[in-house]
C-alpha cells in the first residue's frame, strides 16, 4: 500500500506538471468512513506535494487512533450473550457441589391406636416415631467431588467458548480490513483515471489519441466505481456481523488498522501446543467426572444405615396398681438397607467403564481434526506470504511500467490502451495484496486458537 501511494503521487505530480495547474472543486480523501473535503482550490504540482504529505499524515492519525484487536476481542468477552450463558451455567454447576451435600429426609410417623392394645402395665394409646437414614462413609464427600467435576468440565466450556469467540471477532475484524483496504486502492485509481482520462482529453485536442480512448477510460472508471459501491454494501454487512459479536447496535463505527505489514520472521509454535487446547481439556475434565461418577456409585452401593426411635404413650390400669403402671415405651431402632439385588449399580459401573472408552475415542478423533486443521492453517499461511511477496515483487514491476508510460508521454506519445492495461494489473496486484495479508494474519489467528495454552 505504501509503496502504492508513492506511485501513485508521483505519476499524478508529474501529469501536473504537464497539464500545469487544476482547479480542482473538491477532492475527498476517504480512510475507513471518515471524509476530509478540501473545497475549491488552486492545486499546482508543488502544493499537490503538500496536500499528498497531509493525506499521509492524516493516515498516520487514523491508524493510531484505531481501536486494536485485542480490545475489541475483550470488549466481546465481556459482553457477549453466549459467553454470559456459559458462566451462568457454570455458576449453576458450581452451586451443584452445594446441592450434593443432603442426607434423605427425617421420616416422622405417628399413629393413633382405634382400639387400645392392652399390655400389663396398660393400654397403648398412639405411637410416635422418627427415622434418620444416612448414606455410606464417604458418599457425601464423593457427592461432591462429582458435582466438582462437573463443574470443572463447564469452566473448560467457557474457556472455549472465549477462544472460539476470539477468533470469530478476528476474523471479521480482518475481513472488514480487507473491505476497507479495497476501497482505498479503488478511490485511488479512481482518481487516478480521472487524471488520465483529462491527459486523453489533451492529446485528442493536439490529436494524439481519439475519444474511444476517452471513452474506454470512462468505462474503467465506471466498473471501479461499481466495485466500490458493492465493496461499501458489503462492509455494511461484516460492520453489523462484528458488532453482534460485541453485543452492540449494527451501526456502531468500527476502526481497524490501514495496512497489515507482514511479520520478517513467523512466531514459533509447536504440535505439542494442541495437547493444552481446551477442545482436548474438555474430554480429559469428562473423563474425571466419569471417574468421579464410579466412585460415588460405588458408595451409593453400600448400606444405608439408619437410626429412630419410637414412643408409645401407655395408659395406667385402675384396676390393680402395677410396679411402672402406666410407664410410656420409648424404643430406639437402628435399621441398615442391605443392597442385595444390586444389578442397577453393577449396570451404571459398566456404563461408566464404556462412557470413559467413548471419552477417549472421541478425543483421539478430536486431536486429528485439530492436527488437519493446524496444518492447513500453517499451509494456508506460508501460501498468503508467498503470494504476498509475489505480488509485492509484479506491482513494483507494473509501477515501473508505468512510469515509463509516463516518461513517453512527456516526448510526445502515450498509448492509453497500455496505461489501462499497466492500471488494471496495478489494482489486481494491490487487490491481491490485501488478500493476502488478510489471509496471512486469519491463519495466524487459527494456529493461536489451536496452539495457544492459555
Amino acid at each position: 500500500m505504501k509503496n502504492r501511494k508513492i506511485s501513485t503521487t508521483s505519476v499524478i505530480v508529474q501529469l501536473f506538471k504537464r497539464l500545469g495547474s487544476y482547479q480542482a472543486k473538491s477532492l475527498i480523501l476517504p480512510f475507513f468512513g471518515m471524509q476530509h473535503q478540501v473545497s475549491s482550490v488552486q492545486v499546482s504540482a508543488s502544493s499537490f506535494q503538500f496536500l499528498i504529505t497531509l493525506t499521509l499524515a492524516l493516515v498516520a492519525q487514523n491508524f493510531a487512533s484505531a481501536q486494536s484487536l485485542e480490545s475489541y476481542i475483550e470488549e466481546a468477552t465481556a459482553s457477549n450473550p453466549e459467553i454470559q450463558a456459559f458462566e451462568l451455567r457454570y455458576n449453576i454447576a458450581e452451586e451443584k457441589v452445594n446441592e450434593a451435600n443432603w442426607i434423605p429426609n427425617t421420616e416422622v410417623s405417628a399413629g393413633y391406636f382405634l382400639s387400645e392394645t392392652e399390655t400389663r402395665v396398660g393400654a397403648q394409646r398412639a405411637r410416635i416415631g422418627f427415622k434418620q437414614m444416612l448414606p455410606w462413609f464417604g458418599t457425601i464427600s464423593a457427592r461432591e467431588n462429582y458435582a466438582s467435576s462437573m463443574a470443572e468440565a463447564e469452566f473448560v466450556e467457557i474457556t472455549i467458548a472465549k477462544r472460539k469467540l476470539g477468533l470469530s471477532v478476528a476474523e471479521t475484524y480482518y475481513k472488514l480490513y480487507e473491505i476497507r483496504a479495497k476501497q482505498i486502492v479503488l478511490v485511488e485509481n479512481i482518481q487516478l483515471l480521472e487524471t488520465y482520462e483529462r491527459l486523453a482529453l489533451t492529446s485528442v485536442e493536439v490529436g494524439k489519441a481519439s475519444a474511444v480512448d476517452v471513452l474506454r477510460l470512462q468505462i474503467r472508471q465506471n466498473e471501479l466505481v461499481q466495485d466500490k459501491k458493492v465493496l461499501e454494501q458489503q462492509a455494511f454487512g461484516i460492520q453489523a456481523a462484528f458488532n453482534s459479536l460485541l453485543n452492540r447496535d449494527h451501526d456502531v463505527p468500527i476502526e481497524t488498522v490501514t495496512e497489515l505489514a507482514l511479520p520478517e520472521e513467523e512466531t514459533a509454535f509447536s504440535y505439542d501446543g494442541l495437547s493444552l487446547n481446551p477442545e482436548l481439556l474438555k474430554y480429559d475434565k469428562l473423563y474425571e467426572s466419569v471417574a468421579q461418577s464410579e466412585l460415588l456409585n460405588q458408595r451409593e452401593s453400600a448400606p444405608m444405615i439408619g437410626f429412630g426411635l419410637d414412643y408409645l404413650p401407655v395408659s395406667k390400669r385402675t384396676d390393680m396398681d402395677l410396679f411402672e403402671n402406666g410407664k410410656d415405651i420409648v424404643m430406639p431402632m437402628v435399621s441398615v438397607t442391605i443392597p442385595i439385588f444390586n444389578n442397577r449399580y453393577k449396570s451404571i459401573s459398566k456404563q461408566n467403564e464404556l462412557r470413559q472408552q467413548e471419552i477417549e475415542t472421541q478425543k483421539d478423533q478430536r486431536l486429528n481434526v485439530l492436527e488437519s486443521a493446524l496444518a492447513k492453517a500453517i499451509s494456508q499461511r506460508n501460501q498468503a506470504r508467498i503470494k504476498f511477496e509475489i505480488q509485492t515483487k509484479n506491482l513494483k514491476q507494473a509501477q515501473d511500467a508505468e512510469e515509463i508510460l509516463i516518461k513517453n508521454y512527456e516526448t510526445g506519445t502515450i498509448d492509453f490502451n497500455d496505461v489501462l492495461d499497466i492500471q488494471e494489473l496495478q489494482v489486481k496486484f494491490q487487490m491481491n495484496l490485501i488478500e493476502a495479508a488478510q489471509m496471512y494474519y486469519v491463519q495466524s489467528a487459527l494456529i493461536n486458537y489451536l496452539t495457544k495454552q492459555t
